[in-house]
């Protein structure tokens, strides 16, 4: 976003978030929508100098890649990272932009759903070492297999993004976790959903994983984060900051008040904590996980 497309500077930043004890490093997906590296190859990157921290995609679009591939790519990470890669994974927002950037890598936009669901089920099916025929609308193959298997057993877990009743029960029924971008009050209500369907397809709804994606702006005068943030949703969506601000978890203020406004989201039954810095990161990712320490070690994961 800043035209600043230096990788080494990227993977600095991620060794400098594990030395300070963050439990995980992300990464968003974009093709031609906006300028970014590619995740997986980034993430093989990091994940070959990094020891301890999980390394997920917040989020990836999953259908921009034909399933093998991906499959394939996402056993590769997860082999160099020793199994801990997450695929943080999500359909896209119906804007002009999404249309543009599925239209320029050849998929057709319309259908969405039915396709990311039979992607990830292919992939899955890949995972786990099956030669697989699947004939659909959406993809046709014969007898394929992708090896090397992921090392983690079963791949890389997938964390469904979203935050509507759909999407809520889908993560319920069929994925390992969910991760939606609302607010703390919606997370919870949100919850309530995810955990009903996971009981009612036989799953026990403590094995689905919970996170919240979390946009943070920090500075002691109010007005200046205040500022940065609305600048910085500006510039990353086609939509106005107040429209963004009402339905994303967001936060403008100083690093004193961080900590009680990011545990309404842990009492609202969030396990880990993603944070997506606004304005200057080296600074901001230290003083965050200052703030944050006391709940790292009541066993909140933080991101």
């Amino acid at each position: 976003m800043s035209g600043d497309f230096d990788a080494q500077r990227l993977l600095r930043f991620a060794d400098r978030a594990e030395q300070l004890g963050y439990d995980s490093v992300w990464v968003g997906d974009s093709i031609v929508a906006r300028a970014r590296h590619e995740p997986l190859a980034m993430l093989a990157a990091i994940a070959a100098r990094t020891e301890s921290v999980a390394l997920g995609t917040a989020v990836l679009l999953p259908v921009l890649r034909h399933p093998v591939v991906l499959a394939h790519h996402a056993a590769t990470v997860d082999q160099i990272s020793e199994g801990r890669l997450i695929l943080g994974v999500g359909i896209a927002t119906d804007t002009p932009t999404t249309h543009h950037e599925f239209e320029s890598v050849g998929v057709p936009f319309e259908r969405r759903v039915g396709r990311f669901n039979e992607h990830l089920d292919i992939c899955r099916r890949l995972w786990a070492g099956e030669k697989v025929s699947h004939h659909s609308d959406f993809y046709d193959l014969d007898e394929v297999q992708a090896l090397p298997m992921p090392h983690r057993e079963g791949g890389p877990p997938l964390w469904v993004a979203g935050s509507n009743e759909v999407t809520q029960r889908r993560a319920g029924r069929v994925y390992d976790g969910w991760m939606p971008i609302g607010h703390a009050n919606q997370f919870a209500s949100g919850l309530n959903v995810v955990y009903q369907a996971a009981a009612e397809s036989g799953r026990d709804p403590a094995s689905v994983a919970t996170a919240s994606y979390l946009t943070v702006a920090l500075n002691d005068d109010a007005d200046v984060a205040d500022k940065t943030l609305n600048d910085y949703l500006a510039a990353y969506y086609p939509a106005p900051p107040s429209a963004m601000r009402a339905v994303q978890a967001t936060y403008a203020g100083s690093a004193s008040g961080l900590a009680e406004w990011v545990n309404e989201f842990v009492a609202a039954g969030s396990q880990h904590i993603i944070i997506r810095c606004a304005g200057d990161h080296d600074e901001q990712i230290e003083q965050v996980i200052d703030c944050l320490r006391p709940l790292r070690h009541r066993g909140w994961p933080m991101g």
